[in-house]
């Protein structure tokens, strides 16, 4: 391996493959007649912290899925999605691979690995993780958010508890640090993982607070996609992604410019972020409209935004699907849809 950082990505590699000999993942089998072994291959990733800080080295062992066969190798990978009912299913189909490179056991390389779980690469990798963490996470006596499948919550007396799940990454919010603790504590029997203490950094956004004024804070760098910038942090540009994403398909020279002066504007705005307060829990929502903005099709922008303790939470801009003739109907639209988005939060709250 030609890489300065070549011994921490052998240490990597090391404790990957003790993870998987941990878990027992795969076990080495003589080669069944007319079986195809899936090849593998390792992915490498920095993880990077919040002041762009190399925080771990990490090391997978994937699968090449795209070598799978439907019908032969898997049958199901779907997610699953906004359902409130307990999935049950056990895949039962035998799947081989080859041994990995660089961990080839001595005496032993004809054998082949059988896997006893899903790794990575897998097509029902994903779905095989997200049926087991549900399984273990309701005998917890968490409750799957009816409307965000990713989302649960344990409530005892007084105290509650809600974990958002994101591929394999999860986070904690609570009102008690003790619940908090023991929550963490009962979740490292269950799985192999790592406690990275209290949320700074999650999915490239940081995270402040400011325990004085009871005020918690999201801000993101301005690295990236503009539209990643605009669902996670940044509302104030939603309009401007919304009409620059019309020309992606013939983008000319003056397209550029106005994607030029977003980052720009982004760079200079950098320490603008989304605050929270501790008061009341009051969810307000606003909507607007634009009436026939649009000179190629005459059509209306319809925009909304809700608040949630003093701080947006959620907000859309978009070009309405049909042409309004009037303001009024332009307005109905526009209401229509911020209406969906305040079912949907009223339900999910």
């Amino acid at each position: 391996m030609s890489d300065n950082d070549s011994g921490k990505w052998l240490e990597a590699m090391k404790s990957e493959m003790d993870s998987m000999s941990s878990n027992q993942v795969l076990t080495l089998v003589d080669r069944p007649k007319s079986v195809r072994p899936v090849e593998c291959k390792w992915i490498y990733k920095r993880k990077i912290g919040a002041n762009g800080e190399v925080t771990t080295f990490k090391a997978r062992l994937v699968a090449k899925g795209y070598t799978q066969r439907p019908g032969v190798d898997f049958e199901e990978t779907f997610l699953p999605v906004a359902m409130a009912k307990s999935i049950r299913i056990m895949l039962a189909i035998a799947i081989y691979m080859d041994q990995p490179e660089g961990f080839t056991v001595v005496g032993k390389e004809q054998k082949i690995c059988h896997f006893q779980r899903s790794i990575y690469g897998l097509k029902q990798a994903s779905r095989s993780w997200n049926i087991r963490f549900d399984e273990v996470i309701r005998g917890y006596d968490f409750i799957k958010n009816n409307f965000h499948p990713c989302v649960y919550k344990n409530v005892s007396g007084s105290f509650v508890v809600f974990l958002a799940l994101y591929v394999d990454d999860i986070l904690l919010i609570g009102n008690d640090i003790k619940i908090l603790g023991d929550t963490k504590a009962w979740l490292s029997t269950q799985f192999s993982m790592k406690d990275l203490d209290e949320a700074s950094y999650i999915l490239g956004i940081k995270i402040f607070r400011d325990r004085s004024q009871r005020i918690l804070g999201m801000t993101q760098t301005p690295i990236g996609s503009i539209q990643y910038v605009a669902q996670c942090t940044r509302s104030n540009i939603a309009y401007a992604l919304s009409v620059t994403n019309r020309y992606q398909a013939c983008a000319g020279e003056a397209h550029r410019t106005v994607v030029k002066t977003i980052l720009k504007y982004l760079r200079m705005t950098k320490d603008v972020f989304l605050v929270y307060g501790g008061g009341e829990l009051i969810l307000e929502g606003f909507s607007d409209v634009s009436f026939q903005s649009d000179d190629d099709d005459a059509k209306s922008q319809s925009r909304f935004v809700f608040k949630l303790n003093g701080g947006v939470v959620a907000w859309k801009s978009s070009k309405q699907d049909t042409t309004a003739n009037f303001t009024m109907k332009a307005e109905y639209i526009a209401a229509s849809e911020a209406a969906m988005e305040a079912v949907w939060m009223k339900n999910y709250i």
